[in-house]
């Protein structure tokens, strides 16, 4: 019986060690699996977070505001275009494809002013407004210019006529309404003027 009795306080110890071995497993567990999940939960804010700011930045909003940038280029270098080949004599094509360097030109001159406001060397930003615009302009002309031609009598139409205005008013918008969507298109893939917004 003695024997018996000089046991159970072995017994008894190793449950009480085995008991706190287990229970100092399970708060490191509960502890490692703690620090996982606010690790997960933080990643998966910024995550939450980055994915936000990429679709502020590729959405219909920042893809009317690229296309009045270009669309106020175009308007401009190609009203000038226009007023100086009429004011010279020049026939349509001449002063058409004047208007459409000019519109070019302003386009380009409008983002050069931009990014080297925000500190951009001239020749990056000449890359910039190269990459930025180009397609955009290029598709705005062609609508522009393309809906110009199909207005009967606008080609033939004068500065102080009411059907020149009014049909370049038509092929703005015109112009507009397809370069939107391609601006979207380009910005989505970090291309066209979303080259623009790193500089902002």
């Amino acid at each position: 019986m003695q024997q018996h009795g000089e046991h159970e306080p072995d017994r008894s110890h190793h449950r009480t060690g085995h008991g706190t071995g287990h229970d100092e497993n399970a708060g490191r567990a509960r502890h490692e699996e703690h620090e996982a999940h606010g690790a997960q939960g933080a990643h998966t804010g910024h995550g939450d977070h980055g994915h936000r700011t990429a679709h502020a930045t590729t959405g219909w909003g920042t893809a009317v505001r690229a296309t009045l940038h270009c669309l106020t280029g175009c308007a401009i270098g190609e009203v000038l275009g226009m007023i100086i080949g009429t004011a010279l004599g020049w026939g349509n094509a001449p002063t058409m494809v004047l208007a459409i360097v000019l519109a070019f030109f302003f386009g380009y001159s409008l983002t050069l002013w931009a990014v080297t406001r925000a500190g951009l060397g001239l020749r990056a930003a000449v890359g910039v407004a190269l990459a930025a615009d180009t397609l955009s302009i290029t598709v705005m002309e062609i609508v522009d210019n393309g809906v110009l031609l199909l207005v009967p009598g606008a080609m033939d139409a004068h500065l102080s006529d009411a059907l020149f205005w009014g049909a370049l008013a038509f092929a703005f918008l015109v112009a507009f309404l397809i370069t939107t969507p391609v601006n979207k298109w380009l910005i989505g893939r970090g291309k066209g003027h979303a080259v623009v917004h790193r500089y902002h």
